[in-house]
This record gives C-alpha cells, sequence and structure tokens, in this order.
C-alpha cells in the first residue's frame, strides 16, 4: 500500500496561529457585538436573557460566557421555521435543514456573510488536508438541504481547487469519475468511503490507477480502526472533520496532519465542554458535552448550543503551528447512548470492538430489543475476505473472538450473528448502525 504523504499548509495564520490571549481578545468584541445582535433581533433570545435578568451590557468578554442560556434543538424545533433568524429574511440568501425524529426540520438561514465565513472555513480544513488550487476534488456527500455537498463545494471553489459535484448515489459512476477525472481529495461520510472501498475491488478495479491521495469524512462518529481500513482500501490518508448544521455545516473542526485532534475554528465559534447533568463547565481535558457559541454569524448565532456530542477540548499548540484548541474525537452522542441492562453503551465503542478482529468487515447493525423485561443485544456484521458461512470452523472462531472483544469493550455479553457480504444495509449518507425495537 502506497500512502502520499500531506503536508498541510495554513491557510489563514493570521487567525490559526494568535496567542491565546490574542485569541481571548478577539472572541471577547465578537461575543459581545453577537449577544447584542440576537438580544436585539432575535425574540426567544431576548426571553431567555429577559428571564435571567440579563443584558447585552453584562457580558463584557469570553470569562462572562458562563451567563448566557444554553440553547437547545427544541429551541429551534418550537420556533419553526424562522424564529431563530437575528436578520430580516430578505437578507437571507440559503436556508438548510436537518431532519428529525418529531417530523419538524432544524432550520438554519445564512446571509452573504455567512456563507463567506462557511467557505473560509472549510477552505482553512481542506487545506490540511493538503488541498490546494491544483487539488480536484469530488465531492460525494449530498447536495441540497443537508450541509454537507454544499459546505464542501463553498471550500474547495474558496481555496480555487477544481470541484466535482458529484453528491452522493450510483456508486460505480462515482469510482468512474473519481478515476477518469483524476481526483486528489475525497469528501464524503466515513461509511461511504468505506463501500466505495469495498465496490471498487468487487468491479476490478485497481486503486492505483486512482490519483487519490486524501479523504475528507464527516457527518458521522468512526472510530481509528475504520480510519486504518479506509487507508488500506483506498491507499490515502484519511481525515475527519466535524461540523453540525445548527453551528454551520461541515468546517467548525477539522483534523491537520499530525491527527492529535480537530483543531476548532475558534474566531468563529467558542468551544466549551460541560457535565451533561450539571451542565457546568468543565476544564480542559475533561470528557463532557460539547458546546458551540457562533460569534461571526448574521443570519442565525446561536448562543451555548448544546450538541449533544460527547469529546475533550485540548488547548496545548500543535507540532503543525496551530494555537486553535482542538476537540478530541466525538465518543458518541449524549442522546445516542444506548442504556443496556444499566450499562452505558455507545456504538463507536462496539465498533472499535468489531474492527479489532480479523474476517469481519466494518458493516454491522446493533439490534436492540426487551425480551420478558430483559434487555438483549444482537450485533449483526458482515464476513470479510475468504471466509463465508460454509467455513464452519472458521466462522465460530471468528464469533468467538468478536464476543470477547465487545465484552472486553462494554462489559456486556452481546449475541453476535456473523452475515454474508452484501446482506446489510449500506447508506450512501449517514449509516444507520442502530435499530432499537423497546422505543417502537
Amino acid at each position: 500500500m502506497s500512502i502520499k504523504k500531506i503536508n498541510d499548509y495554513i491557510y489563514s495564520p493570521e487567525y490559526e496561529t494568535l496567542s491565546r490571549s490574542e485569541m481571548e481578545n478577539l472572541q471577547s468584541e465578537r461575543l459581545k457585538k453577537t449577544v447584542e445582535r440576537v438580544y436585539n433581533n432575535c425574540a426567544p433570545y431576548r426571553a431567555k436573557m429577559d428571564e435571567l435578568k440579563l443584558k447585552p451590557s453584562d457580558i463584557k468578554s469570553v470569562a462572562d460566557l458562563s451567563k448566557l442560556p444554553f440553547t437547545v434543538k427544541h429551541d429551534l424545533r418550537s420556533n419553526y421555521p424562522f424564529g431563530f433568524y437575528s436578520s430580516p429574511k430578505s437578507d437571507i440568501v440559503e436556508v438548510h435543514a436537518s431532519s428529525g425524529t418529531t417530523g419538524k426540520l432544524t432550520v438554519v438561514g445564512y446571509t452573504k456573510n455567512d456563507l463567506e465565513v462557511w467557505g473560509e472555513i472549510v477552505a482553512r480544513s481542506m487545506a490540511m488536508a493538503g488541498v490546494t488550487k491544483e487539488s480536484t476534488v469530488h465531492v460525494s456527500y449530498g447536495y441540497g438541504l443537508f450541509t454537507g455537498g454544499l459546505g464542501a463545494h463553498y471550500g474547495a471553489q474558496t481555496i480555487g481547487a477544481s470541484t466535482v459535484p458529484a453528491s452522493s448515489g450510483n456508486t460505480i459512476r462515482q469510482l468512474t469519475l473519481l478515476r477518469d477525472f483524476g481526483a486528489t481529495h475525497l469528501c464524503c461520510t466515513p461509511s461511504y468511503a468505506i463501500y466505495l472501498g469495498t465496490e471498487l475491488k468487487n468491479a476490478g478495479l485497481d486503486i492505483e490507477d486512482f490519483s487519490l491521495q486524501a479523504g475528507i469524512f464527516g457527518a458521522e462518529p468512526w472510530t481509528d480502526n475504520m480510519r486504518k481500513e479506509i487507508e488500506k482500501l483506498l491507499h490515502i490518508k484519511a481525515f475527519d472533520i466535524y461540523g453540525l448544521s445548527e453551528i454551520c455545516g461541515p468546517g467548525v473542526a477539522m483534523e491537520c496532519r499530525f491527527q492529535n485532534g480537530a483543531h476548532v475554528q475558534e474566531d468563529h465559534f467558542i468551544p466549551e465542554i460541560v457535565d451533561p447533568e450539571t451542565l457546568e463547565p468543565l476544564p480542559y481535558g475533561s470528557e463532557g458535552e460539547l458546546v458551540f457559541t457562533t460569534i461571526t454569524k448574521t443570519g442565525q448565532p446561536l448562543i451555548r448550543y448544546r450538541t449533544r456530542d460527547l469529546c475533550t477540548l485540548n488547548n496545548e499548540k500543535c507540532a503543525c503551528g496551530r494555537t486553535t484548541v482542538r476537540m478530541g474525537r466525538v465518543k458518541g452522542r449524549s442522546d445516542d447512548m444506548l442504556i443496556i441492562r444499566g450499562v452505558n453503551v455507545f456504538p463507536s465503542q462496539i465498533e472499535s470492538a468489531i474492527m479489532n478482529v480479523k474476517g469481519v468487515s466494518p458493516h454491522y447493525m446493533i439490534i436492540v430489543d426487551r425480551v420478558n423485561n430483559l434487555d438483549i443485544m444482537e450485533i449483526q456484521i458482515e464476513l470479510d475476505g475468504d471466509v463465508t458461512l460454509d467455513k464452519v470452523g472458521d466462522v465460530e472462531l471468528i464469533k468467538k473472538k468478536v464476543e470477547t472483544e465487545v465484552n472486553s469493550y462494554i462489559g456486556l455479553s452481546a449475541k453476535i450473528k456473523l452475515c454474508e457480504r452484501g446482506t446489510i444495509a449500506r447508506s450512501e449518507g449517514k449509516a444507520v448502525r442502530v435499530i432499537d425495537k423497546r422505543k417502537q
């Protein structure tokens, strides 16, 4: 396997290398303006602050951030569709939305300023993966209300790279375009990258005929073991990009080539870690829920938005030269956590366990049910390589190894069902990993 060395460059050194005091001064000025903006222009925020007897003049620096109220997804849905705008509707030039289990969309409006900021932060992110004006960026995130496709598109075009808006679907065509157009960088979900790599082999294509150097993957949690599998299949260096539609979309944070956490674009977003139960701010290095405050958005700024993502923050200077705070890999979401027989379980833990076993693929499904008032969990996993269900001895050995690994990672036993390749449904967007029948 030959993986090309990636030399990232700092796209905006005037902001990405600020000292801590310089960054906090900049954040403080931008925070004060944002608080004034939402108080004067967004009725839900004005109500939240009035309830706390808080005025914009009470916020003098980032040290006062904890005085401000939290925002949650329910706030946005209960003010559907445009109740959280802080700009006139006539200034909103683009609208995105994410779906939810309640049926109500979470709507986000962007002004021209917001789109420029978005292009800038994704350009910075792509630069960390070696994207330059000479690159060709193949975007396989979905275009439309989902922010992935257009976010990557704006970033690549801001850099000046050649951009291929392939969107999702039609995998064989995707592979043909990747090869024939000479794409150097691939943008999609990590689960779809695995699927592309597997289908490439099944189609009899040779990865050596491709020009890929790196992949920029996000929109779902993934493990380091999954990174290794992607790199093995596609002969690339795989990078993790982080974002969420409510805050901006992809580009809020991104790994540099040292891959020791994702650099947060702190001049645009102030990150915090809070205790998910008490909501008290936690110090650097503590695991908790990630919270963001946007400080340059004008269309729909958000104050202390609870992401539900669980991770850590690190403020030490990175070897790449950037001084921005780095967020650790997202362990999972507080609202995606499964509680099985009183034990907290995250799908990412199960994925880590599975990926430690040879003979199985990264394609799996977790099914949780309750029988006779007892929680049960079944993990369906596709076999990999030359292993087939008729090789009884091999299958039993693999099954035992998976059972041992899963029990070691989560402290619970699970029923393991090994399946033939291609039997678990694939997703060209975010992968669906869990079916919880207890909620049905």
